[in-house]
């Protein structure tokens, strides 16, 4: 059976690549357990002890910081808008335009499974606004809406 657009689907890590320009140590999806480009993203981030920035983040309490669980909300947003307007193969990025009422609720430490889920909010050709949230076993960590342009 043919996957049509619109059926909610997973994403390898080789998919992943294809579509986002992003790369170690800068990649925070490490899979997509379903994309459905009218409804939204489920990715997730597994947090490792092994992650860069918990070295200074902080010695003998590592927290993943918040601006990095935005991060990978931005990462799996542009993995949505990518493949809900056929961005994929265009070499066209995605950019933060604006961020919008984060708030930080509870620590991400490692071995942590960070799910990252998003929204639209509204889509156009060039600009997006999306709802997003992270969380650990159904509770929130982060939440956050923000706008993102398309380049021309």
């Amino acid at each position: 059976m043919s996957e049509t657009p619109s059926t909610p689907s997973a994403l390898s890590i080789p998919r992943i690549l294809e579509l986002l320009p992003h790369r170690y140590p800068m990649l925070l999806v490490d899979r997509v357990v379903s994309l459905d480009p009218e409804k939204g993203i489920h990715a997730v981030k597994a947090v490792s002890f092994n992650e860069d920035f918990f070295q200074g983040h902080f010695p003998g309490r590592p927290i993943m910081p918040g601006v990095l669980q935005i991060e990978a909300l931005a990462q799996a947003a542009g993995l949505l808008a990518v493949e809900a307007l056929g961005l994929a193969g265009t070499g066209k990025l995605v950019y933060f335009l604006a961020i919008d009422n984060a708030k930080f609720r509870k620590m991400v430490e490692p071995g942590h499974l960070l799910d990252l889920k998003v929204e639209f909010l509204q889509r156009r050709a060039r600009i997006c606004k999306f709802k997003s949230e992270a969380s650990i076993d159904g509770e929130v960590t982060c939440d956050v809406e923000f706008t993102a342009m398309i380049e021309k």
